[in-house]
């Protein structure tokens, strides 16, 4: 079983075409994507950091901790 995916964020949308357009290239929120997207969530102690493979699909703990 998997986790609940979001959007893929270079998928184009109504306006403006991409999901990037939103966020300057500078924004503080990109660097949190990069660092939080470069950490060993398993080595951290996430627990749930690997799906399970019965019940509901969750969200992926990095989506969860982006949001922080």
């Amino acid at each position: 079983m998997s986790f609940i995916e979001g959007m893929d964020r270079g998928q184009t949308a109504l306006l403006p075409p991409c999901i990037d357009d939103y966020i300057a290239p500078d924004a503080l929120v990109r660097v949190v994507d990069e660092f939080v997207g470069g950490l060993d969530l398993v080595g951290l102690g996430f627990e749930r950091a690997i799906s399970a493979a019965t019940g509901r699909p969750s969200y992926h703990p990095a989506d969860m901790l982006r949001l922080i």
